[in-house]
């Protein structure tokens, strides 16, 4: 796996733990990182060894049969929403992938059994998933305590069905797709799940795009990332090399990857940092997409209670793995306190300046 070390610093605002601005320079360039589609495939071309120059899309690619299919998994909105246009949109992306047999196999839609009796009298949601999801998608109704449980059940019964060359797709309903930018990452998703295929990486992390004062910037600075920096330096280190978003929704991971993962605990939440961990601790190949500057926060940024609660939740992943990792170890008890107390210092900063910034 290839790391560009960057160093640390010290900054008030987060304790002795601090995220430096900008991305380090590399001897080589990584995937996934530009944000134009033809970019992207013209670096992978040259990845692949290719020589020459890739020329410009016409919109709509050529394709061959690849050695492994990719599996859909949509996770349905948790919330039923109001207006279906996002929906809509999303779901003739679904039906398109369920047309090309050749690469991709049946998608699967995961709807949790809350949303369905919470809209069991709905016409309009029955409708939708009887017209719409059913007829596209293979609906997998399941009780989840959060949205990861959801990931987990869908991403384990396309494993199931899927082999050893296959790539597994992971695409969050709750996005505004019915808008302009969302019509167009919708139009390029689909080079996520190509990214593992085509180049043989075990995890593409799909990253959207955002300015410093997104609420979602800001939790994974002061919050994410500056708990991961405490609890394991080295791996954090290894984590903002390839990504900003160690939370993404958006992913895409190969069979022999998932099939490890899926055999460790799994986490109802923040399953995204845990996977990104695994794949540093085991040398995995780590790539990243910019997904576009789309959102799933209807109100265009996050209540502060829910960034809080975000913050905690990282945090307990985070303790949980390092006892887990570290417990055979003579002496983990009197560490374990000494990055408690440095975890709790960097939760509570983030609270204040979270509350200054969202309160």
């Amino acid at each position: 796996m290839q790391i560009c070390v960057r160093q640390l610093f010290k900054n008030p605002l987060v304790g002795s733990f601090a995220l430096p601005e900008g991305r380090p320079k590399c001897s080589r360039k990584m995937l996934g990182t530009w944000p134009k589609r033809d970019n992207d495939r013209l670096m992978k071309t040259s990845a692949a060894g290719t020589s020459g120059t890739q020329p410009k899309s016409s919109g709509k690619k050529a394709r061959t049969a690849p050695a492994g299919k990719i599996h859909p998994v949509v996770i349905y909105p948790f919330r039923e929403p109001d207006d279906h246009s996002d929906l809509e949109q999303l779901y003739q992306l679904v039906a398109r992938l369920n047309r090309e047999k050749e690469v991709y196999a049946r998608p699967i839609t995961v709807l949790d059994r809350k949303t369905h009796y919470a809209n069991e009298g709905n016409k309009q949601f029955l409708e939708f998933r009887k017209k719409t999801v059913a007829r596209h998608s293979d609906i997998l109704d399941a009780w989840g305590v959060d949205t990861c449980q959801m990931w987990y059940s869908g991403l384990g019964l396309a494993f199931e069905k899927g082999g050893p060359e296959d790539v597994y797709w992971l695409i969050p309903g709750d996005f505004n797709y019915g808008s302009a930018v969302g019509k167009e990452v919708l139009g390029r998703l689909h080079d996520l799940p190509e990214i593992c295929l085509e180049l043989q990486q075990d995890l593409c992390i799909g990253e959207i795009a955002t300015d410093h004062n997104n609420s979602k910037q800001l939790i994974d600075t002061y919050g994410t990332f500056a708990l991961l920096y405490n609890w394991f330096p080295v791996e954090a280190q290894a984590i903002r090399q390839y990504t900003e978003r160690p939370r993404s929704e958006f992913f895409a991971v190969r069979h022999g990857f998932l099939s490890e993962v899926l055999r460790h605990r799994w986490y109802a939440y923040e399953q995204t940092v845990f996977m990104l961990l695994q794949a540093v601790f085991g040398n995995k190949r780590i790539s990243r997409f910019l997904v576009g500057n789309i959102s799933d926060l209807p109100e265009g940024r996050e209540p502060l209670a829910s960034a809080m609660q975000q913050v905690e939740r990282t945090e307990r992943l985070l303790k949980t793995v390092w006892r887990q990792r570290h417990q055979p170890r003579p002496g983990w008890v009197e560490q374990y306190r000494v990055l408690e107390a440095q975890s709790e210092q960097l939760r509570r900063t983030a609270f204040v300046i979270l509350q200054n910034l969202l309160g």
